[in-house]
């Protein structure tokens, strides 16, 4: 059943216990952090709305709490210019609000769920399936709260089973 009377937000400010995203695309440029996308790419220094954005705060606010946020991105390399600066800028600003970050590398290998959408799943009772555009612009959210939530914990144990922390995958390929 889709919950029309919650929002995405309000998931972020209910969930009790863990908040898992699923990132599958190369790019989602579109969909927030425009300027400092646009300063990664000139070579300047991160702007400081940048680094002092909402989402900084609900991660850390969330994880004082004693909640743990964590995600997996499935990608390959080479790394379009989007996942550099995410991975570069966004992951490491978000580590330091207490976020933990997955990679699951399918360079060489195949994508053990290529069908699986991008998704936050928050205390494996609700699914928000997440809607982007070709050019990475985020165009909405579907919750999900009856019986297709196994599904989605499927996906996140698959992903967890297959990933290595960010840090380590950093040190061996970051740019």
């Amino acid at each position: 059943m889709t919950t029309s009377s919650r929002t995405l937000g309000d998931c972020f400010s209910e969930f009790g216990q863990e908040a898992f995203r699923l990132e599958t695309l190369d790019d989602y440029s579109q969909s927030g952090g425009v300027d400092a996308y646009h300063a990664f790419l000139a070579g300047e220094e991160q702007p400081a709305d940048y680094k002092t954005a909402g989402w900084v705060k609900t991660v850390a606010d969330a994880t004082r709490a004693g909640k743990r946020m964590y995600r997996v991105h499935i990608l390959s390399r080479p790394l379009t210019d989007y996942l550099r600066f995410e991975l570069a800028w966004g992951y490491h600003r978000n580590m330091a609000a207490g976020e933990e970050f997955f990679i699951l590398d399918t360079t060489g290998q195949e994508n053990p769920i290529p069908e699986a959408p991008d998704f936050w799943l928050f205390d494996d009772e609700t699914a928000a399936v997440m809607s982007y555009d070709d050019n990475g612009r985020y165009l909405g959210v579907e919750l999900l709260s009856d019986s297709r939530i196994a599904g989605f914990k499927t996906y996140r144990d698959i992903v967890m089973a297959r990933s290595v922390p960010f840090a380590e995958w950093w040190a061996q390929h970051g740019e």
